[in-house]
């Protein structure tokens, strides 16, 4: 049975940069007063001190926290005083030893320690042994060869010793590791573990070494051939100076310069990076430099510029062949040209066109650069973190170039192009700069007509370019840039837009795309709404445009194997080519029913018909809304909830119903969020409904915002609503008054099928929707639903 250890008193020296191990024999110097003390102390004893590492050498007065907590006992064997009054010893380590506590620290420590046992050696497995101890050897010897001035007697006792422990202190004791490195082995008491943690650290000592040697010797190599090609291209600078080469190159240089006429600032400029040109080598890192940016700078397009067309007949006759809608951008680009007709020095007209994904905000900026005769280039600011991206680097930086806008020049080839600046709402900032600060600078006609570039540090005139932008939102655009910029809005294509985009551009486009003739696929119109209603969902018509594309490489492979010789493809068959149906219409109600209303919602793809459901119970009043419904259409139902109680009378309604009855509000499609004022109206109208027992009429839809007077206020996305009420079918329109104005904005189509009735308040709404008790059953006798709902509309419209 192992000894209790037993805890011992005695003075403590904190040790710096040095870690002793037992029986190992070690030398090192002490300066601080308080260690000479605890020396003499341990002298006049028994000689023995604990020896332990300080984790930080800056620390002049070691407490517990900056010790390590195993250490080592050793004994004194010698001190000596040097001429210059520093005071060496000499020790013997003796076991290993655990600080339990500091018991003084004045005039020096002294320390409460429990041994440790060396170590632990278990007889389980001696070939693990015999193979750490052969490894260990190899690694040793391995070291030994980074190492010329190793003793050869320490290397041979080293390779001749068989003992782990011996060998382990006659190894550790000898290489360089750091005091971290070296605190881990004591700390460890097993000795395989020790042997094996040994081995690491000699073969990653080995690698390091190996690593520096070859540095070394390849940092010699180069100052050796630097030295040698110096000579060199002195030489042949003397040569070349001698036969008048290289002459040559600085005239060419000299004669571009003067040929462009440029400003003195900048002409000055070129000029002295060509005399430094001459009295560099030509083989030279930096003579490779100047000219690249030489080469860059007499690139650019310092006077070449293109001439604007003006004829308005014809810049709108190509941007109507080329984009099918998008009205308001298409009248912006024609004002635009027309005043250039009177005023051809215009400048600093910046236009951001801002819509969903999709809709043609980057092939349009194509299109005006082709109206107005100008060229064109695309700079794509998606993702750009690194201000240097616009303006560009220093050309002493290794790789250097100029920024994006000045390569568009370049490229463009004119400096009064179209560059188009693509999704700048993309735009980020991290530590090396704000890419939308340069902008500034760029999109500013007070500004950019002297906007240097950090590359070619010469001025350039931007004001002449005109800049295009395209968004997705200007809620990521910072203010400033958003300020210098005429934003235009895109909203999402309607159903008719799309069929009319893919049968004009679509369909001829991918038939030229897959290889097919006309004559070889034939999509029907039905194909196409189809198509657009039942297996797309989306603003623009770029899946749709993949469907297209996805029938013509079908009918191909239908023709090329010999199955067809044409493919007609109709809504009946339309499942053959693109499987089943992703998208259902709305299901809208077939009669009259009580509590169910269809309402109209804006969504980022386009409108849709909104059902919304009112039930009501005997109950304590409570109110229940479900269908993800956000916190505007809650408060929409407590509105709609106090206006019903306002007429409860006139709707022969309990006045008591917010008392003893529970309402229900629910909007199918649960899954799908939904907020926003405008379902204001449909809320109201689908209690009134539920609460006096009379039906809505089924062919009718409405927006709208409310009051608690019942006024019913304008809403947005009028365009969208009412193509989402043509597609379903509704004949009437229930939207408001102040939103009369923007049905210019409606589809002529949407506006020859559906007739509009508007209300100013909400009871224009209710008695166009609701159908009470007695005329329900006339109708059902005398006269059919649909002639009677004609004759409401025209007369509430009058």
């Amino acid at each position: 049975m192992r000894k209790k250890a037993v805890e011992t008193t005695m003075p403590m020296l904190a040790v710096r940069g040095l870690v002793v191990f037992p029986k190992t024999v070690v030398h090192f110097d002490v300066s601080r007063e308080k260690s000479e003390i605890a020396l003499k102390a341990a002298l006049s004893d028994d000689k023995r001190i604990f020896l332990t590492a300080q984790k930080d050498n800056s620390v002049e007065e070691p407490d517990m926290k900056d010790l390590y907590q195993v250490g080592v006992v050793a004994e004194i064997h010698q001190i000596l005083k040097t001429p210059d009054n520093i005071t060496r010893v000499l020790v013997e380590g003796i076991y290993r030893a655990k600080l339990i506590d500091i018991q003084q620290k004045e005039p020096y420590l002294i320390a409460n320690v429990k041994q440790m046992v060396n170590y632990i050696h278990t007889k389980t497995d001696d070939v693990e042994y015999d193979a750490v101890i052969r490894a260990l050897k190899d690694a040793f010897r391995q070291y030994c060869r980074f190492m010329p001035r190793m003793p050869k007697e320490l290397v041979s006792s080293v390779l001749n010793e068989d003992d782990p422990a011996k060998l382990f202190e006659a190894i550790a004791s000898n290489i360089a590791l750091s005091v971290f490195d070296k605190q881990q082995l004591l700390e460890e008491s097993h000795i395989l573990s020790r042997l094996g943690m040994l081995l690491a650290m000699l073969s990653r000592e080995t690698e390091v070494l190996d690593i520096e040697r070859h540095i070394h010797s390849q940092v010699q190599e180069q100052l050796e051939n630097g030295q040698r090609e110096y000579y060199l291209r002195e030489q042949m600078k003397a040569i070349s100076s001698m036969l008048g080469e290289g002459e040559e190159e600085v005239d060419d240089y000299s004669d571009r310069i003067l040929e462009l006429k440029l400003s003195p600032e900048i002409e000055n400029k070129l000029m002295r990076e060509v005399d430094r040109l001459t009295k560099m080598s030509s083989s030279s890192q930096e003579a490779f430099v100047i000219r690249n940016y030489l080469d860059t700078v007499l690139e650019l397009p310092w006077n070449k510029s293109t001439k604007d067309k003006t004829n308005v007949e014809k810049a709108r006759k190509l941007l109507d062949k080329e984009h099918y809608g998008l009205e308001k951008v298409k009248d912006r680009i024609i004002e635009n040209i027309a005043v250039r007709a009177l005023q051809p020095e215009l400048k600093g007209q910046i236009i951001c066109l801002v819509g969903p994904p999709g809709i043609g905000k980057t092939s349009i900026g194509k299109s005006i650069a082709k109206a107005l005769g100008r060229n064109y280039a695309r700079v794509s600011l998606g993702g750009i973190r690194d201000e240097s991206d616009i303006r560009g680097h220093r050309k002493t930086y290794v790789g250097a170039m100029p920024g994006r806008i000045i390569n568009a020049v370049k490229a463009a080839g004119s400096k009064n192009p179209l560059i188009l600046l693509d999704e700048i709402d993309k735009m980020s900032n991290d530590m090396r700069g704000d890419p939308s600060s340069a902008m500034l600078e760029v999109l500013d006609s007070e500004q950019n007509n002297a906007f240097r570039d950090h590359y070619i540090e010469v001025p350039f005139d931007l004001s002449n370019v005109l800049f295009v932008t395209t968004a997705n939102t200007t809620q990521t655009i910072d203010a400033p840039l958003l300020d210098r910029m005429d934003v235009i809005e895109l909203t999402s294509y309607t159903r008719e837009e799309k069929y009319h985009i893919a049968k004009e551009h679509l369909v001829p486009k991918q038939l030229k795309a897959n290889g097919l003739k006309a004559s070889m696929l034939k999509i029907a119109d039905s194909a196409l709404y189809s198509m657009i209603d039942s297996y797309t969902r989306e603003a623009g018509v770029r899946t749709l445009e993949r469907k297209i594309a996805s029938i013509c490489r079908k009918a191909a492979k239908e023709i090329v194997s010999g199955e067809a010789e044409k493919v007609s493809v109709t809504s009946k068959n339309i499942e053959k080519y693109l499987g089943a149906k992703k998208y259902l219409d709305d299901d809208l109600a077939k009669k009259d029913e009580i509590g169910v209303v269809n309402g109209l919602a804006w969504t980022s793809v386009g409108g849709v018909i909104m059902p919304l459901e009112v039930s009501v119970f005997e109950g304590k009043g409570t109110v229940e809304t479900t269908g993800s419904l956000g916190d505007v259409m809650k408060e929409s139902a407590k509105i709609a909830i106090s206006y019903v109680r306002s007429i409860a009378d006139k709707y022969d309604i309990d006045k008591d119903f917010y008392k003893n009855m529970d309402i229900h509000i629910h909007a199918p499609e649960g899954a799908t969020p939904k907020d926003g004022p405008s379902a204001g109206v449909t809320m109201t109208t689908a209690l009134v409904s539920a609460l006096s027992g009379m039906p809505v009429r089924h062919d009718i839809a409405m927006t709208g915002e409310i009051t608690l007077h019942g006024k019913v206020l304008a809403i947005g996305g009028l365009r969208e609503k009412t193509m989402a009420a043509y597609k379903a079918g509704i004949k009437t329109v229930i939207i408001p008054k102040a939103n009369k104005s923007d049905l210019d904005e409606v589809d002529s189509v949407v506006k020859e099928n559906i007739n509009f009735i508007y209300a100013e308040n909400l009871s224009d709404v209710l008695e166009a929707a609701l159908v009470n008790q007695q005329k329900s059953k006339i109708k059902e006798n005398l006269i059919p639903i649909n002639n009677e709902s004609a004759s409401k509309e025209i007369s509430l419209r009058s």
